[in-house]
């Protein structure tokens, strides 16, 4: 099994210094903590003020992300982020598709694929979520939807040996809900995510450069369950992430696999 990692996407929820105090505290117990990558994922405004508290922790696993980017590195695109920023200061992660994204700002299918190749081509390592509606899933094409998306967002990127990939398996319906869903179904779906992958890539490739996660309904109690049978890499993780302790904690689990 690859190397277990855990991002936090904080979204809109951290102002200032209570994401400079969070980073802080998750620094501080960081070194408890050497066999998982963790990924912190602040707003824009707090990425510099967060690389500058992480710049010496990358020792311990302990990295930056961006929760988004813009498709091109640079030109004349008002109030975007530029992958090639985002690297200079010390990112090393990008967010991109999160469910979030495709809905309230109408991402398509064309601008993940353009973000996951500029990222790429910035030195970063996209964390690609796909995942399906409730609507979706009730017209039973969860699978087709899923690895369309997959197939979409990696049309034309042609990986290279250096560069590392993670998709993140998140469905929409549990997301910022109290809905689950059993951790065999994640692992069924992270199974036809990964056979997606080996017909895109060579599976030497895939087992060593790409990262299969979870995100949605993850907590202290279920985690393990979703853990198991080394189909998951790791997760996505919101609402809890905001807590230093209760992250940690999660981290700790993974770190005892």
């Amino acid at each position: 099994m690859k190397k277990p990692i855990i991002v936090a996407n904080w979204k809109m929820n951290l102002i200032g210094q209570e994401a400079k105090n969070l980073t802080k505290k998750i620094k501080g117990r960081s070194r408890e903590i050497k066999g998982v990558d963790i990924v912190l994922c602040p707003s824009f405004l707090d990425m510099e003020a967060i690389a500058e508290i992480l710049k010496d922790q990358k020792d311990f696993n302990l990295f930056l992300g961006s929760q988004d980017c813009f498709w091109e590195l640079k030109g004349n695109f008002t109030g975007g982020v530029s992958p090639s920023h985002l690297k200079s200061i010390g990112c090393d992660y990008v967010i991109i598709g999160n469910s979030e994204r495709r809905k309230y700002f109408q991402e398509t299918e064309e601008m993940i694929n353009r973000k996951v190749k500029f990222s790429l081509l910035a030195g970063l390592i996209p964390v690609i979520c796909v995942g399906e509606t409730i609507e979706e899933r009730r017209r039973g094409v969860k699978d087709y939807v899923v690895l369309d998306q997959v197939s979409s967002a990696l049309r034309g990127v042609n990986l290279r040996a250096k560069q590392k990939i993670i998709i993140a398996y998140e469905p929409v319906w549990v997301v910022n809900s109290a809905q689950t869903i059993s951790p065999k179904e994640a692992i069924y779906m992270n199974k036809i995510i990964l056979q997606r992958m080996i017909d895109i890539y060579p599976l030497p490739l895939v087992s060593n450069n790409i990262r299969f996660i979870y995100g949605g309904s993850i907590n202290l109690n279920n985690l393990n369950s979703f853990f198991e049978k080394g189909l998951t890499d790791g997760f996505l993780i919101g609402q809890t992430s905001l807590d230093a302790d209760k992250f940690i904690s999660m981290c700790s689990l993974i770190k005892e696999q």
